[in-house]
């Protein structure tokens, strides 16, 4: 069967095949979880400001940083797996329809998502060692990480992210399956930027956090309309969050 032979059981194992590695990715992330926060404090330690910081990023209870690493990285990637999969595998099975290599095009996908999670890894490790080091710093964490998400909220809403947002529901195979799937992933990347910041300064352990982001992006990536009210709706929430935060 080649790849634009549409059948109803073709399109029915695809499905089925999403289904399962979803609920595979739900149970990783759920064994993960448990995993990470036996060996790291659930509670993260109380900095100057009056905030916490959590032990995510740090080789705590005598890791060494590779395993710490391996460990974010494992939870990462099975993390964005259930929670991109289900506004993913639509737009895949469209792709399908159009060009082979579907495989190599969710490669191209999956590389620019586990890029971005060893990034954010490395940045919270500085993040996490210049907090440690600085006290005074530190004094600002709640007042920068409001402003983060209240300009998240702003990017939410903006024209900008609507044109993105277009993009990414419309599978278009225009280079090799490969060079596809990383452009849609930086779009996809860029759509989510605004939640994707959200759960990072929320807790990326707080697993009800993950549930509502996921909700989020299928929510506003399977809706038809060209400016849905879902979009709207995260970046007002996202917003009101900053500013509850800068008021805290």
């Amino acid at each position: 069967m080649n790849a634009l032979t549409v059948t109803p059981l073709s399109r029915e194992r695809f499905f089925i095949v999403a289904v399962i590695v979803f609920i595979a990715s739900v149970l990783a992330t759920c064994a993960l979880h448990a995993s990470m926060t036996s060996t790291t404090s659930m509670t993260g330690l109380s900095m100057p400001g009056g905030w916490t910081l959590s032990t995510t990023f740090s080789p705590m209870c005598g890791r060494t940083w590779l395993r710490a690493a391996a460990s974010f990285l494992g939870m990462w990637i099975a993390m964005m797996t259930a929670m991109m999969l289900p506004s993913f595998a639509p737009f895949l099975w469209r792709y399908r329809m159009q060009a082979p290599g579907a495989a190599l095009m969710t490669a191209g996908y999956a590389f620019i998502w586990t890029t971005i999670g060893i990034a954010i890894f490395v940045l919270g490790a500085l993040f996490t060692e210049l907090m440690l080091r600085a006290p005074a710093i530190a004094r600002c964490v709640p007042v920068a990480s409001g402003t983060l998400v209240l300009l998240a909220g702003a990017w939410q809403c903006s024209t900008w992210h609507a044109r993105l947002l277009a993009c990414c529901r419309h599978a278009k195979a225009q280079r090799n399956a490969w060079l596809d799937g990383v452009h849609h992933g930086l779009h996809c990347a860029l759509c989510c930027m605004a939640p994707t910041i959200a759960l990072i300064v929320f807790g990326m352990m707080d697993l009800p956090a993950m549930a509502l982001v996921t909700l989020a992006i299928s929510a506003e990536r399977l809706t038809r309309s060209q400016r849905p009210v879902t979009t709207r709706a995260i970046g007002v929430v996202l917003i009101a969050l900053g500013i509850v935060r800068l008021v805290a």
